[in-house]
């Protein structure tokens, strides 16, 4: 049995039944309750297509090496959790390993064509796992993504790949996970239940199925700038959305408030888990203007442009190595109020 474990009351978050940041406040902004964020896909990352492997080589070596990968993003978590992030985003079947990508030729995924889990990718999303644990960390654990969900055969596989990881994370006994079904689950998807209009099965699904063996909080997310449509935010535990493309700040109150105005919402937390819009040193930003409507907030380093090594472009820099990096983990800190 884990030592850290994830719950809701209402529109917070608790971790091992206390709010987290537990009696913050922010600029006189309520903080208890809100899990801070960043989007960390690529730490069981692998590319199986001998054709696009060579795209990942390390510098230093010259060759690809998932193994190490991981390590590194083992040996990187204490100094996340130091600077107060509670939470990150990881996904059996990655992101764009280039930041944003229009062809996803490179085959990562954790899931075989008919949903059987591939062991070395569990091998090394369990040592991410029990390094959270033991961290008082919570894994935000994405399942498909649209640029590799192809892969799987048909919509039979799709839920035997759900089932097959929800037992894993069952037998496991892990209890610090916020599943999300699918990232962004209207851009490009082939497979209709894992398309926006259908999506909310596989949510009632899984909660109906954990019910009573160790109930998931489960959820999925959209692309950046869309708010969540009533047919999730009526079944989800907790809402997510995207703040990418969202240029002012203003827009992401907005979409906070359009969620909490759906006739169909009740009390629970909304989390943005992926924003690629920065301006820590402004008064005004998207992290804050989230913050301000009492939604979590996560950080999107897609290592574009000025901003390279960046925690979704592959080979990964998993260290607090840049400036904007340490710009983000420093903002996590005076928001947080931890104590270095």
């Amino acid at each position: 049995m884990g030592k850290t474990v994830i719950s809701i009351k209402g529109d917070m978050f608790l971790i091992n039944n206390k709010p987290t940041y537990e009696g913050k406040v922010w600029q006189g902004r309520k903080i208890e309750g809100l899990l801070l964020n960043s989007r960390m896909v690529q730490g069981v990352f692998d590319d199986l297509n001998p054709e696009t492997a060579n795209l990942w080589i390390y510098p230093d070596t010259g060759k690809w090496d998932p193994e190490r990968n991981t390590q590194e993003f083992l040996d990187a978590m204490p100094d996340w959790r130091s600077y107060g992030l509670l939470c990150f985003n990881i996904n059996l079947q990655g992101g764009s390993p280039e930041g944003y990508s229009k062809d996803q030729p490179w085959h990562n995924s954790a899931l075989t064509a008919d949903g059987t889990l591939r062991p070395d990718y569990m091998n090394r999303l369990e040592k991410i796992m029990d390094r959270a644990d033991e961290l008082g960390m919570v894994v935000n654990l994405g399942i498909f993504y649209f640029g590799q969900d192809q892969r799987l055969l048909n919509e039979s596989a799709i839920i035997r790949a759900l089932d097959n990881t929800i037992d894993w994370i069952t037998e496991h006994q892990y209890q610090h996970v916020l599943l999300e079904i699918n990232n962004e689950c209207d851009i490009q998807y082939s497979h209709q239940i894992l398309q926006p209009e259908r999506v909310h099965e596989l949510i009632s699904y899984t909660i109906e199925r954990t019910e009573k063996s160790g109930r998931l909080l489960v959820s999925t997310s959209y692309g950046g700038g869309t708010v969540a449509k009533p047919n999730v935010v009526q079944v989800a535990d907790y809402v997510l959305m995207h703040g990418n493309g969202v240029k002012t700040p203003n827009r992401i109150s907005q979409m906070v408030d359009e969620v909490r105005q759906l006739s169909v919402y009740t009390p629970k937390p909304i989390m943005i888990n992926e924003d690629d819009h920065f301006d820590f040193g402004q008064p005004h930003n998207n992290m804050s203007a989230a913050i301000n409507s009492y939604c979590s907030w996560g950080y999107f380093d897609p290592g574009l442009n000025d901003y390279e090594n960046g925690f979704q472009s592959v080979p990964t820099q998993w260290k607090i190595n840049t400036l904007l990096k340490k710009s983000f983990f420093e903002k996590v800190r005076e928001v947080s109020g931890t104590k270095m």
